[in-house]
């Protein structure tokens, strides 16, 4: 165990355990972030893989754990497995750790941990609160139709409806719509057990006092109350997180921001950025297709490339394929980028999206329409709501085909379809912009949470 930064405060002090991927971690600091502000003082527990940077936080305690994992497994990219795993692995010794953290504020006289706020897939830390008789709170970072559409799962599963067909199914999920059955969440190699195993673990009622959801009532108000009506605990939605959090990053890779430069070169709405986020990778045929698409398309595009997310071979061999030469001063390629600076400039007018529920809500927050090419998970249910709900995305539906590719780039950023969509994207930004601030939904939704805490 390591204590990587130490100060006393009077405040009463929030414990925060996050899952250890880029997409859990920034809204839990980002939580941490909004919580600090109002007095809390934070410490993070978490794992030696992917540990978050300190000194991007100085005024949090973070407080590393061994997590025991093999690197055969990590390289595996298998999530599931892996955070199973870390759930087995890490029940005894962030006990421990607690343990130590309660005894030493009564020894010492620091400030008293007033509850635990864990990750949902960090389930393990329910029993290990009830433990040291701490309070706890669950983190759901995902969108509140993605725990329905989960739920969902676990119900056509019960009821024989879930079969190996259900990946390509067109027919509406009873009470979801517009989810299909082929945008549910499920394993792309039909529903293994281990699956559905997950789902029960993440959902299961336990001893949590509350649930804190990353979104709000602009954007999901209809399941959020049907989520209450299931739920023998308070629901607080009080995002977009990124929104109502100081400014920081919590990025795992080094972002380029040479990139800020080159847009500043480009016209209002003309740029297309392309990033798949933190863990989708490419293949050699779709990395080709979604190539060309953008170099037809005569479009300017600032594409993130993600380091593991392609074979780098394959990308060098594309790059010397005429290309470059194609593209020329029209496009920017990098490894890593500041999205939401990104998303924030003037010259961004669409975002080419695997669909993670952060990357959806940055999109949503700064008013830019979506291409939405899901990839795992999630993503299939935010892209279906981005596209039929909200009415603020196109989806790729099938696998890239550059003529497809370069006809979705012009409906979005040239066409009136995209324009239209612009305004609507635009006018949901706004929307979110008043709930985030005094008399909102997540405004109000915050200080209730806050409420709760102290009540502890």
């Amino acid at each position: 165990m390591e204590m990587e930064k130490e100060h006393r405060s009077s405040h009463p002090r929030l414990v925060l355990v996050p899952l250890p991927f880029q997409g859990h971690i920034n809204p839990m600091l980002q939580l941490g972030s909004i919580l600090h502000s109002k007095g809390f003082s934070i410490t993070v527990l978490h794992t030696a893989f992917n540990s978050p940077i300190p000194s991007n936080y100085p005024e949090f305690v973070f407080v590393s754990i061994p997590d025991n994992l093999s690197e055969q497994l990590i390289s595996a990219n298998d999530l599931l497995p892996f955070i199973s795993l870390l759930n087995l692995n890490c029940g005894v010794l962030f006990q421990e750790c607690l343990a130590k953290m309660v005894q030493k504020q009564e020894v010492e006289n620091e400030p008293s941990i007033a509850c635990i706020i864990y990750d949902e897939c960090m389930y393990f830390c329910d029993a290990v609160a009830k433990y040291v008789k701490l309070p706890s709170i669950v983190l759901r970072t995902t969108s509140a139709s993605t725990y329905l559409s989960r739920n969902a799962i676990l119900q056509l599963k019960a009821e024989g409806v879930l079969t190996s067909q259900v990946s390509t199914s067109q027919d509406l999920v009873p009470g979801l719509h517009p989810l299909r059955l082929k945008d549910l969440p499920v394993s792309k190699i039909g529903t293994p057990e281990i699956f559905l195993q997950f789902i029960t673990n993440i959902y299961k009622t336990r001893t949590s006092s509350a649930i804190i959801w990353n979104t709000n009532d602009v954007l999901e108000q209809p399941s959020l109350r049907e989520i209450q009506k299931q739920c023998q605990v308070g629901i607080f939605p009080v995002g977009p997180l990124h929104e109502v959090a100081p400014a920081s990053s919590s990025s795992l890779i080094k972002e380029d921001n040479s990139c800020i430069t080159w847009l500043e070169k480009q016209k209002q709405n003309t740029v297309l950025y392309v990033s798949l986020g933190s863990l989708a990778s490419v293949d050699k045929k779709e990395l080709g297709e979604m190539a060309w698409g953008l170099a037809n398309s005569k479009q300017p595009f600032l594409w993130v490339i993600r380091p593991g997310s392609v074979d780098d071979q394959e990308w060098k061999k594309l790059l010397t394929e005429g290309f470059v030469e194609a593209v020329g001063e029209n496009g920017c390629i990098v490894k890593w980028a500041p999205q939401k600076e990104v998303l924030a400039h003037g010259a961004v007018g669409g975002f080419w999206t695997h669909c993670g529920w952060n990357s959806t809500l940055e999109s949503i927050s700064e008013g830019v329409p979506m291409i939405c090419k899901p990839c795992f998970g999630d993503q299939r249910v935010n892209a279906r709501h981005a596209s039929q709900v909200w009415r603020i995305g196109i989806q790729l539906e099938n696998m890239c085909e550059r003529g497809e590719v370069e006809r979705a780039i012009k409906r979005l950023m040239v066409d009136k379809e995209g324009k239209e969509m612009r305004q609507r994207a635009k006018n949901l930004k706004e929307r979110i912009q008043l709930d985030i601030r005094e008399g909102g939904s997540s405004y109000n939704s915050l200080n209730e949470l806050i409420e709760l805490i102290m009540s502890f």
